[in-house]
């Protein structure tokens, strides 16, 4: 037996050795003095031997309390070596299945199948509720030291304060994160998220989207036409009423996504609320999945092609964000917009869909069209395929006629705007000896449904009409100074088609921009500027005779002159060439004529412009002298001239 006496005296013999203690303990001596606690067993037949540290950090003590330990672990079938490894593998993957790192795996996973455009996506959704409520508790743990405790204590933190639909998701999401735990992290053990719904406090009743029924839709046609926020919200809100698509789609809607020709507005399968329905659960491609083909009315129209005149180049959406236009409309914009109009608690974005749906079923319209409108599933198909893209035309009818019954609405006219349709089928067999109705047959072959109002409906007052959809308040109805229409003017000018970038200029005469650059400095070639737009090039200068004309001209007139008076005079008719543009009439017989009147009129221009003080009246010497040079030229082939 050893005693720490016996272990401190221990020296180095140049040799290895052992030094016994009792049941299987040895301190090892190296050849160069250095000591180790051994611990030797049989394990299946087999000597083994497991080292438990060095002396004298750990003492003649401790390594007997390791010793007992180990032996211990023998009675039980327990290899000691491979309960160590096991240990050091668990410290090591703890290490590694922090929860904080199999959360972020658990989301990616999941964001595979989820969307995750707008705030409200779930990943966004678990991203903050995970970031408020789990990580200041949780972060810092492995996923192994993660209690039923822990959980419970965060979830009843959020019932207390009152959310109890989050408390609700994130009892879905532990359970979710933990199964996947259970499966990718080794020696996971028991889910501590299991059966914890059984102690979670009960869910308020649902609560409805808030809608309108039809008596109460004048009175917010009327407040939505005065509505004095952004008129892109307003016509925002007016396209939900007179399409019944949901609020992301018009949010998300593209420019490219609308045939105005054929009334259309076609939502790709992307931005469809069951896109994941169908591609996850009944694994469908979305190649194989019909769009979205909403049918537009007239005042429909009207709204689109508004709002795709007033598109802006770095546009991306129909109707742009606030503050960003590559952005779509914030979740709330409508919502918002409701809320300073009165409609809080009464009606929603998605409550517009609700008030669709009610008002077109109690108007008589087949559930089916209406369902194809809104883009419901059909829950009697065995398929339960989705039939958005059925029943066009008769939905075009439909929407076409609510469009008309909403301006019924906004004039007051609920009675006439209220009445219901009377349905009736034609082309249905007769039994004999029964009269049969003989109302000409749309189609002879198969039944036909055919809407009609009813004959004794009440009739439309001759002071109604059909609303604009577009009313531009005040604040959006612009006065144009004359400064801002004249250069408005020279915008438009500046951007003609005839007026080429020096770039496309170059590539047109085969010559590089510098030259170009060059010749314009040099005043061989005309060029406009326009702020920071930069210059154009008017291509008439690649006709030869009317570039010699323009030469002419730049030669007549002083270096400094505004370039856009010169562009104005070859513009402008004058009786000696026979009332029609310069650049027009200009051909080898007048050209003499036409580059002194055009001379004339430039510096003339650029004479008032100028209102110098020092230079008009050169100036206007010059004026007079080539204007009466160009008249009096003596060009007898030239029948304009004489």
């Amino acid at each position: 037996m050893l005693s720490d006496l016996m272990a401190r005296q221990a020296k180095a013999t140049g040799k290895p050795y052992s030094l016994a203690d009792f049941d299987g303990l040895y301190l090892y001596v190296s050849a160069i003095g250095s000591k180790v606690w051994h611990f030797r067993y049989s394990w299946l037949g087999k000597r083994e031997r497991i080292t438990f540290g060095g002396y004298p950090a750990l003492s003649l003590k401790d390594a007997r309390n390791l010793r007992d330990e180990a032996r211990a672990m023998l009675v039980k079938g327990i290899n000691p070596h491979s309960e160590r490894k096991r240990k050091r593998h668990a410290i090591v993957l703890a290490g590694e299945h922090t929860f904080q790192a199999i959360y972020d795996k658990w989301l990616a996973h999941r964001s595979l199948s989820l969307e995750n455009e707008g705030r409200q996506s779930t990943p966004k959704q678990i991203g903050r509720v995970f970031a408020k409520d789990v990580f200041p508790v949780l972060r810092h743990l492995t996923i192994y030291d993660v209690t039923r405790a822990h959980l419970l204590d965060i979830i009843g933190r959020v019932e207390k304060r009152g959310s109890l639909s989050v408390a609700e998701k994130l009892r879905t999401w532990f359970s979710q994160l933990f199964t996947y735990a259970s499966v990718v992290v080794p020696n996971m053990g028991d889910n501590p998220a299991k059966d914890l719904d059984v102690v979670a406090m009960p869910l308020p009743p649902v609560e409805n989207n808030p809608f309108l029924r039809m008596p109460e839709l004048p009175a917010m046609l009327q407040t939505l036409r005065k509505y004095s926020g952004r008129l892109n919200t307003q016509l925002g809100l007016r396209l939900l009423l007179l399409t019944g698509v949901r609020t992301g789609e018009l949010r998300y809607a593209t420019p490219d996504q609308f045939d105005l020709e054929r009334g259309l507005w076609i939502i790709p399968v992307v931005r469809l609320k069951q896109r994941k329905q169908l591609t996850k659960k009944k694994r469908q491609r979305f190649a194989d999945i019909p769009p979205y083909i909403v049918p537009l009315s007239l005042q429909a129209q009207e709204v689109v092609r508004h709002l795709l005149g007033n598109l802006k180049p770095a546009q991306v959406y129909l109707i742009p964000g606030d503050w960003c236009l590559k952005n779509p409309l914030s979740e709330n914009t409508f919502n918002g917009a409701l809320k300073r109009m009165g409609y809080e608690d009464r009606l929603t974005g998605h409550g517009v869909r609700a008030t669709i749906s009610t008002a077109l079923n109690e108007l008589g319209y087949p559930p089916k069209w209406v369902d194809a409108q809104l883009s419901h599933a059909d829950p009697d198909r065995i398929s339960a395929t989705y039939n958005h893209a059925e029943y066009v035309e008769q939905r075009r009818v439909m929407m076409q006629d609510w469009a008309d019954r909403l301006d019924l609405f906004e004039q007051n006219q609920v009675e006439v705007a209220s009445t219901h349709l009377t349905i009736t089928l034609q082309g249905l067999p007769t039994i004999a000896g029964q009269a049969a109705a003989q109302p000409p047959a749309l189609n002879p072959n198969s039944p036909q449904l055919i809407v009609a109002p009813a004959p004794d409906a009440p009739a439309v007052p001759a002071s109604v009409y059909r609303l604009s959809a577009v009313h531009l308040p005040e604040y959006a109805r612009p006065t144009l100074s004359e400064v801002q229409r004249e250069r408005l003017q020279l915008l438009e000018m500046f951007e003609a088609s005839h007026n080429l970038s020096v770039a496309d200029y170059a590539k047109l005469v085969g010559k590089s921009r510098r030259w170009i650059t060059y010749e314009i400095q040099a005043g061989n070639l005309l060029s406009i500027h326009l702020g920071h737009r930069g210059q154009r090039v008017p291509d008439w200068q690649l006709d030869p005779i009317k570039r010699k004309l323009i030469q002419a001209v730049l030669k007549l007139v002083p270096r400094g002159i505004d370039t856009w008076h010169i562009y104005h005079a070859l513009l402008r008719p004058y009786d000696a060439l026979g009332k029609c543009p310069v650049i027009e009439a200009v051909d080898p017989t007048n050209q003499h004529l036409a580059a002194r009147l055009v001379a004339a009129h430039a510096i003339e221009t650029d004479e008032l412009a100028e209102q110098s003080e020092a230079s008009p009246v050169l100036a206007r010497q010059t004026v007079e002298r080539l204007v009466k040079t160009a008249m009096l030229v003596d060009m007898p082939e030239d029948p304009v001239a004489r």
